[in-house]
Parts: C-alpha cells; sequence; structure tokens
C-alpha cells in the first residue's frame, strides 16, 4: 500500500495546508457568511440572517458565527452600539480570502448571465487589479473602521441595477430579466 501523496499530518503534528483551510472553510455556511459580509455589507446578526440568499436559520448563523470569531476570521464588538448591535468584522485572514471566493464564484457561474450572478459576474471581469482595489476598502472598513467615500461595493450595485433595467454591459435573456 502506497503513502498519501499529501498526508494531512507530518510525523511533527503540522497540518497540511490544504487540511488547515478545508477545516476552516468547509461548511458552506462560512464561506456564505463572508460573502454576506464581504459582498453585501452586512455586519449584524439580524442584517445576515434577514438578508441571506439561501435562508439560513438562526442556531445554525450563531454557531457559524461564534466558530468563525474562534477561527480568526472575524471579530465582533465588545461593546454594543446605540441600536442594541454588535457588528462583526472580517479580520485580515478573511480579507486575504477574496480571490479565492472570486474565484469560487466564477467557477459556479452559469452559461448564460442570470439575475443571481451579475456581480458576481461583473466582480470576476473586473480582474485582480479590481480584487485587490476592493481588499483594500475592506481594510479601510473593517480594520480601521473608515469607511471609504464610492466603494466597489457602491459601483456595482449600480452597475447590477442597470443591468436589470436594461442597461448596462450584459444583457439578460428575456427569461431571466423578468
Amino acid at each position: 500500500m502506497s503513502e498519501p501523496l499529501f498526508p494531512d499530518a507530518s510525523p511533527e503534528g503540522c497540518e497540511h495546508p490544504l487540511h488547515r483551510a478545508t477545516r476552516v472553510l468547509g461548511d458552506r455556511w462560512t464561506l456564505l457568511i463572508l460573502r454576506d459580509i464581504m459582498f453585501d455589507g452586512n455586519r449584524c446578526f439580524r442584517a445576515l440572517r434577514q438578508n441571506s440568499r439561501e435562508g439560513i436559520a438562526s442556531n445554525i448563523l450563531s454557531s457559524r458565527l461564534k466558530r468563525m470569531v474562534a477561527d480568526g476570521l472575524l471579530t465582533q464588538a465588545e461593546t454594543a452600539d446605540g441600536h442594541q448591535r454588535r457588528p462583526y468584522a472580517l479580520t485580515e485572514t478573511a480579507i486575504q480570502l477574496v480571490p479565492a471566493i472570486v474565484e469560487l464564484c466564477a467557477w459556479g457561474l452559469g452559461e448564460e448571465p442570470g439575475p443571481g450572478d451579475l456581480r458576481p459576474r461583473l466582480f470576476y471581469g473586473g480582474g485582480p487589479r479590481l480584487w485587490r482595489r476592493f481588499q483594500r476598502e475592506l481594510r479601510e472598513e473593517h480594520l480601521m473602521g473608515r469607511q471609504p467615500d464610492l466603494t466597489i461595493r457602491t459601483r456595482l450595485y449600480e452597475v447590477e441595477g442597470d443591468v436589470l433595467n436594461g442597461f448596462g454591459p450584459l444583457v439578460l435573456p428575456a427569461d431571466a430579466a423578468a
């Protein structure tokens, strides 16, 4: 019997990088929560739950957020704001995942553009230069607590709205636009 090409652990107990990545990011909810925080700007529990496209249950969201904080992907404000919210913020580790998440989204795109994949399609088309600019904006927002003036997220919303209204760089098939 042959030895595995990439064992999960060496005799010293070092974890293989792919094993570590799948252990931290291995369930769909973690990636979807990161997507909602990064690309939609949802930062509080209620906003994440109410705006979840996939309809995440409260108990699952709560457990994933706790685990993401423990794994170093998110931080949570120590004290509540004026609305009794304790927003979550991305860490540098999470922000570094932007290119990987964009590539996964591109891999999952269908042949024809549909309303649900307009922003991912536009974002992927912007290439690594756009992704790095977006990472800088996320660092400003999440690590430094400053809101950039006109963000890439805002521009993508605007272009998405233009496309859905019949204007813009993509044209939806007639049945998908309805």
